[in-house]
């Protein structure tokens, strides 16, 4: 399912789609069907416009983002935290010899800050490879050295360094720490995919407190129109990714509810 989840996203994600539907439309040109190629080449260029002038990701991203609260103040019944991989690059990191980062690095700025309150709190960070070819670059191996350089002592932090997907953050570190069921755990991730995360660790029996930040949208219905056809793709690509996740992982029995609430 990895595997497969992997290979199906690369295929059908917005901008993959574009070029193929591109490359075919250029090919009909010089065939008997060349009428048909100019139309989806026109059909094309409209939806590269739309896509460049209206925010549709962002419109598909703030009910994500919005699911749940931003916690202003950890609660007394909170023992530990646990934040989700993601936010950082191994390959750079081998290659140029310096932590690299990736885009989501509030994960593990939040995680530290948290860190930093309470000093009693029991540290996770879950995170192995999402690669399929480059299985030894663990992701665990740049956050041991982000957190040494940045002031926290890595051996607070327990390191689950197996897990490729949300579904195995949840049930491979659930096996790690064995946590009681009445054990409250922060939970910090994107908080574009905190609902899936939330519904995954619920799932696996963890009761946790999600802990929304790397935030894509402003959230407050107003939105910023002609931000360019890059910027288009990539939070339609962002979106559509969670809420295909959420379908998928309802559908393959790993949470309880569709869209998991608060």
């Amino acid at each position: 399912m990895f595997a497969f989840s992997v290979i199906l996203w690369w295929i059908i994600q917005p901008s993959n789609v574009f070029l193929a539907l591109f490359v075919a439309g250029i090919a009909l040109l010089w065939t008997p069907w060349r009428r048909s190629g100019r139309r989806l080449l026109a059909f094309l260029a409209v939806m590269a416009v739309i896509l460049a002038i209206f925010p549709i990701g962002t419109w598909m991203i703030v009910p994500l983002e919005n699911r749940f609260p931003q916690v202003r103040e950890l609660p007394s019944s909170v023992v530990g935290v646990i934040t989700l991989g993601g936010a950082v690059d191994q390959s750079m990191t081998v290659a140029r010899d310096q932590a690299s980062l990736s885009d989501g690095v509030e994960r593990l700025t939040e995680f530290v800050a948290v860190a930093r309150l309470r000093s009693e709190l029991r540290l996770v960070y879950t995170g192995g490879s999402g690669s399929l070819t480059r299985q030894e670059l663990k992701e665990t191996h740049v956050a041991r050295r982000l957190f040494s350089e940045i002031g926290l002592d890595p051996a607070r932090v327990v390191y689950e360094d197996q897990s490729r997907n949300t579904h195995e953050n949840a049930v491979m570190t659930h096996a790690l720490i064995r946590p009681n069921p009445d054990e409250t755990w922060v939970l910090i991730t994107s908080a574009m995919h905190m609902p899936r995360s939330v519904g995954v660790f619920r799932k696996a029996g963890w009761k946790v407190l999600p802990y929304p930040v790397d935030f894509k949208s402003e959230g407050t219905g107003q939105f910023r129109y002609f931000q360019g056809l890059a910027n288009g793709f990539g939070k339609l690509g962002a979106a559509l990714k969670e809420w295909i996740g959420l379908i998928a992982y309802r559908v393959l029995g790993r949470t309880d509810s569709l869209f998991p609430a608060p």
